[in-house]
């Protein structure tokens, strides 16, 4: 039977953190925890599941996983996050896989994503398929700070395994701006390098392309008030990044002089 890793990074995940672990039974082998220093009872939790836990500063999430792999034992690796769940499909599929044979190196699932208790299936959050099932001696993180994924050789094809990932990205409005602020910042710091120019006008311009692109071009407007309210986050958190990246800039600017 084929050996299989799971990690999982954390930081004040308390009320998620046993639903992903559950999950996780008879599918991963072990469980690596890498924290970014918790202070609720999350890793009293991970201690009951017999989780492997290292705790590190978080600087950028595809640093972070990256870490997380080169901790592991088995040569598969399967990345979740704190706040998702194997559905029942996707934990028969991988059963079947432990117990037959591993045959690609990179494996892609559904992620269906959950908006305060509603099930998502526009905005861009479905099927919103990813990889996180990997061989690491074929493939591994990038080192993104935010929108992190994993990259290997262009001739390796992901094989799609049936099933979702199901992710509860949060329980109210409040929890889902603080999530997309704290991406915004991280986002910010690589926009300040990376963009030629950031205009006083490019933080509302790149906010409302982001707006129109989740509302209509990703069909937004069919999830309903859901739908609005996400297309609308986009737009802060995008327009937030943006002024964060100038006023990064500029403060970088300044000190040169």
């Amino acid at each position: 039977m084929v050996k299989i890793s799971a990690t999982i990074l954390t930081f004040n995940e308390e009320r998620r953190i046993e639903a992903c672990l559950q999950s996780l039974r008879d599918i991963a082998d072990e469980i690596i925890v890498v924290d970014s220093y918790s202070t609720d009872s999350t890793l009293d939790i991970c201690r009951r599941y017999g989780c492997r836990i290292t705790q590190r500063h978080l600087a950028g999430f595809g640093a972070q996983r990256q870490y997380a792999t080169s901790l592991t034992n088995p040569s598969y690796v399967l990345a979740i996050d704190a706040d998702e769940v194997l559905s029942p499909a996707l934990r028969n599929s991988l059963l079947q896989l432990k117990a037959t044979e591993l045959k690609h190196r990179v494996y892609s699932f559904s992620r269906l994503n959950f908006f305060c208790g509603f099930a998502v299936k526009h905005c861009g959050w479905y099927p919103d398929r990813q990889i996180r099932l990997f061989d690491k001696r074929y493939a591994n993180w990038n080192l993104r700070d935010v929108h992190e994924k994993v990259i290997f050789r262009d001739s390796v094809r992901p094989e799609q395994i049936p099933g979702d990932i199901l992710h509860y990205r949060c329980d109210t409005l409040k929890e889902y701006s603080a999530k997309q602020s704290s991406q915004a910042t991280l986002k910010a710091k690589v926009l300040a390098v990376g963009e030629k120019s950031i205009s006083p006008l490019t933080p509302i311009l790149k906010g409302l392309r982001s707006f129109f692109h989740t509302y209509l071009s990703q069909g937004g407007i069919l999830d309903g008030t859901v739908g609005w309210t996400i297309s609308r986050q986009q737009y802060f958190a995008e327009r937030n990044a943006y002024a964060c990246a100038r006023s990064i800039r500029k403060h970088h600017d300044a000190s040169r002089q």
